[in-house]
């Protein structure tokens, strides 16, 4: 059986975050040049690598061309990427090369060796693939290092792509930036309270999403579909540790746990009913006031027409 090596080991542990900056810029250059055919469009990524974090902040666009019928046909221009890489490096020295996106939405036969021109402006390219048609609540980047695999003799087999956890995180002038973003693409006739409960609405939406491919890929391990993978199980149980009890205790329960001097599951619940019913409260008597002005608005507007 083919192993990994100790830098796909490395690498797979890596987290990388994407700035929404490069978002917006991928989707621009997509829909300047390739919106409404089956094309990908192919462009540098520059950031930070520190080894065990990988920060996307920056990215362009690069000429790009494959043939349709043959994916092994393919050319870009790494003239313009090293032109582009030294003009940047002018306006921002600590934005390093550190890989390349392309459109997918999914890998391509040829991306191996596009990886490997990239080899050229630094050891392990970050390949991060952007969905620009995403169709589910998810995040629209799949990030991946190449990584040769190699038998049990130590001898090189062949080289593939590794998944690595990638996420959208923006610093706060970015935060700043999408805010006013949103703030003017924001219909007018949408109230606040509509808008925030869309938004949870779509975050519970994701986190059934998310829920669902945990439990079937639990699923496949019990039936023996998968093989059992203890890094993925750890990491399940602590984000599962992390989850309060609000399970409502018994009376028996709250009278051994307040025996016993550990009464903090009891008090949680409590504590998220008041919150609740606080919330209620302030909801009832802004109805209550709504009503009471509409009334009068008829009254007066009555007493006007009557005059």
């Amino acid at each position: 059986m083919p192993a990994a090596t100790t830098d796909a080991i490395t690498q797979v542990s890596q987290s990388v975050t994407v700035a929404p900056l490069v978002l917006l810029s991928v989707v621009d250059h997509y829909n300047r040049t390739a919106k409404g055919t089956k094309k990908r469009v192919v462009g540098v990524l520059l950031g930070k690598n520190n080894g065990s974090v990988v920060r996307v902040s920056n990215s362009f666009a690069v000429p790009f061309e494959e043939d349709d019928k043959d994916p092994s046909v393919w050319f870009l221009d790494h003239n313009y990427v090293e032109m582009m890489n030294d003009m940047f490096k002018k306006v921002n020295a600590r934005e390093k090369l550190i890989g390349w996106y392309h459109t997918g939405p999914k890998r391509h036969s040829a991306d191996l060796e596009i990886n490997d021109l990239f080899k050229r402006y630094t050891p392990n390219p970050l390949l991060v693939v952007v969905d620009v048609h995403l169709k589910s609540i998810n995040v629209p980047t799949d990030a991946y290092f190449a990584v040769e695999e190699i038998k049990d003799d130590g001898s090189a087999t062949s080289r593939t792509f590794v998944h690595t956890p990638s996420l959208i995180e923006a610093e706060e002038a970015e935060e700043i930036g999408v805010e006013h973003l949103l703030r003017d693409i924001r219909d007018a006739a949408v109230g606040t309270l509509s808008t925030r409960l869309t938004q949870q609405l779509q975050s519970l939406k994701g986190l059934h999403y998310r829920l669902n491919e945990i439990s079937t890929y639990l699923a496949k391990v019990v039936n023996g579909e998968l093989p059992v993978n203890h890094i993925i199980l750890n990491k399940l149980q602590d984000m599962f540790n992390l989850l309060p009890n609000l399970s409502t205790p018994s009376a028996e329960a709250k009278e051994k746990a307040l025996v016993g001097g550990n009464a903090e599951k009891s008090e949680l619940s409590r504590a998220f009913t008041i919150k609740t019913n606080d919330e209620l409260m302030t909801v009832y008597l802004s109805s209550l006031i709504r009503a009471i002005i509409a009334f009068h608005d008829l009254i007066e507007n009555k007493v006007e027409q009557s005059t």
